[in-house]
């Protein structure tokens, strides 16, 4: 596993906590935040597209 893939790993293993942390003791609306990330995640796994590895300078294929 490359550092990229780490970090990748990383933000969204962070951002599941925090959405569903933010559900839990705030505003159930933090779920959408939780269903958007899913299917950003199909999209990446589908087109070998993903945001933040067009961010970290790294385009990821499948």
């Amino acid at each position: 596993m490359d550092k990229e893939e780490r970090i990748h790993n990383g933000v969204v293993g962070i951002l599941v906590i925090i959405g569903a942390a933010l559900a839990h003791y705030g505003n159930l609306l933090w779920l959408l935040a939780l269903g958007i990330l899913g299917a950003l995640m199909i999209v990446s796994a589908l087109t070998g597209y993903c945001p933040l590895y067009a961010a970290l300078g790294k385009r990821k294929s499948s």
